[in-house]
């Protein structure tokens, strides 16, 4: 995925094949992050503190809701991935690229969570941890190549 134009309202990137795959594929795993991983306070010294909670789980999973929406509107929308002869051309608004930023991070801290929050790469993949494990590794990557691109665009 490589940023090929800049400009204050639109940034466009070239993804090979692999990564035109990859993306929607990766995007469709939204959201991954578990539920129960989202607390609203460890010390417990929160009033209300069961309320609190339900409050919190409520508005993430509205949260998590539209973003389901959102994700699966980039993907449908054909003007979003245009084609080329080497793979396909992605057009975001800055603001977008920042939202599939959050998504992505989503994703890639989900799959960390679910691989049991390694410090490094797990010693042996298994068909059941290597879907997290990939997940996790191109999420960070096309995070990174946002990034970049939000960072050049500024």
């Amino acid at each position: 995925m490589k940023l090929v134009k800049a400009t204050k309202s639109r940034l466009v990137f070239e993804l090979g094949q692999r990564e035109k795959r990859s993306l929607p594929h990766i995007l469709k795993q939204y959201p991954c992050v578990p539920s129960a991983h989202h607390v609203l306070s460890k010390s417990g010294r929160v009033p209300d503190r069961a309320a609190s909670q339900q409050l919190l789980d409520e508005a993430l999973a509205e949260q998590r809701e539209e973003n389901r929406k959102q994700v699966r509107a980039l993907l449908a929308d054909p003007r979003r991935f245009e084609p080329t002869e080497t793979g396909a051309r992605l057009s975001l608004s800055p603001a977008e690229a920042e939202w599939l930023m959050q998504v992505l991070n989503d994703i890639r801290v989900g799959s960390w969570v679910i691989l049991g929050s390694p410090d490094r790469k797990p010693v042996e993949l298994s068909a059941a941890n290597a879907p997290h494990f990939l997940a996790m590794e191109m999420a960070g990557y096309f995070q990174m190549q946002l990034l970049e691109a939000l960072e050049r665009e500024t």
